[in-house]
């Protein structure tokens, strides 16, 4: 399970401290971030991708990932960096058709299942963990913060079939987030009275 950890620390009362994602830590800039992806994963130049979020104002590095879990397909890595900071913020990795066509939906319950129960035993606070939330798009599977706040959360995506007592999720995608602050993220907002 090494392989789809986030960067976690455990202390002695075995407290969940998330820093970042493998060598990627929270704070980092671009340069040390395409660092940390060269170490992690041994990619880049073209197989990194570069770009932009034009309504969040973020900066955004992504890459294609086989077999972040064992036998869980390829997934979508992004780390995002903050609209003032210029520093990394947030870590998403995705696993869909459109990162893996071989990846099924059996695929997509079995690394949700894992990683809920990775994350269920990893140490977050008690009182700010959730799990197995019924939405409108799909279940979260597991959110939950360390004592700074850095948050995991933990989706699976996708449209229900059946009727109100019968309802059956045929899952699209799976999206796991690390966060500094998911609640009030560093990009571009227009406050009040602003515009």
């Amino acid at each position: 399970m090494a392989q789809a950890s986030a960067t976690l620390d455990a202390t002695e009362t075995a407290e969940a401290e998330l820093k970042g994602f493998r060598s990627a830590r929270f704070g980092m800039d671009e340069e040390a971030v395409l660092e940390a992806i060269k170490a992690d994963f041994g990619l880049e130049g073209e197989a990194v991708n570069i770009g932009s979020n034009t309504v969040e104002r973020t900066r955004v590095i992504t890459i294609s990932v086989p077999d972040i879990l064992p036998d869980g397909g390829t997934a979508q890595v992004s780390y995002i960096f903050g609209y003032k900071s210029k520093t990394l913020i947030q870590v998403g990795i995705l696993w869909s058709a459109a990162t893996d066509e071989t990846i099924t939906d059996a695929t997509l319950y079995a690394n949700g299942d894992l990683l809920r129960s990775y994350l269920a035993s990893a140490g977050y606070r008690s009182d700010t963990i959730t799990r197995d939330v019924v939405l409108d798009n799909g279940v979260l599977l597991f959110r939950g913060s360390d004592a700074s706040g850095h948050t995991a959360i933990l989706l699976l995506q996708g449209r229900f079939e059946g009727d109100d007592s019968n309802l059956t999720l045929l899952p699209e995608a799976l999206t796991l987030l690390y966060a500094v602050n998911p609640d009030d993220p560093d990009i571009l907002t227009i406050s009040p009275g602003d515009f």
